[in-house]
């Protein structure tokens, strides 16, 4: 049986083996290494480069968060829009319940009830309108 020959810390081949493994493309000294030898003009143009790329994330980021925002605000508008219809039909079934009523139909309180009713019917109504849902 041969002995097996393990590589020795001074064999000059087994430090070119383990400098070939640490040059790794992730290698922070091998990146420093790279930005050394780069001439000033490509720095700046390099740094240039990661400042526009920078600026348009953060207007894109900027542009998505105003959609996210605007949308938020249109959708909600709409859930209480159907919220506030509810509301509407119910002033008009209770107008047309107290107009019903033989307690109180030949009264002037109804009457001034019922104007009252209808104007804010009238309000909300050209509410709608104007904020066209």
């Amino acid at each position: 049986m041969e002995k097996e020959k393990l590589p020795n810390k001074e064999d000059p081949n087994l430090k070119e083996e383990n400098s070939e493994l640490s040059l790794d493309k992730n290698d922070p000294k091998e990146t420093e290494e790279k930005e050394e030898q780069l001439s000033p003009e490509d720095e700046i143009a390099n740094l240039k480069d990661k400042i526009a790329r920078t600026f348009a994330e953060m207007e894109n980021q900027r542009r998505r968060f105003e959609k996210e925002k605007d949308e938020a605000f249109e959708y909600g508008g709409y859930s209480f829009a159907r919220e506030t219809l509810n509301l509407l039909d119910n002033l008009e079934r209770s107008k047309q319940t107290l107009e019903n009523d033989e307690t109180i139909k030949d009264k002037d309180t109804l009457k001034k009830l019922i104007e009252h009713i209808d104007i804010i019917n009238k309000d909300m109504i050209s509410i709608f309108k104007k904020k066209q849902y």
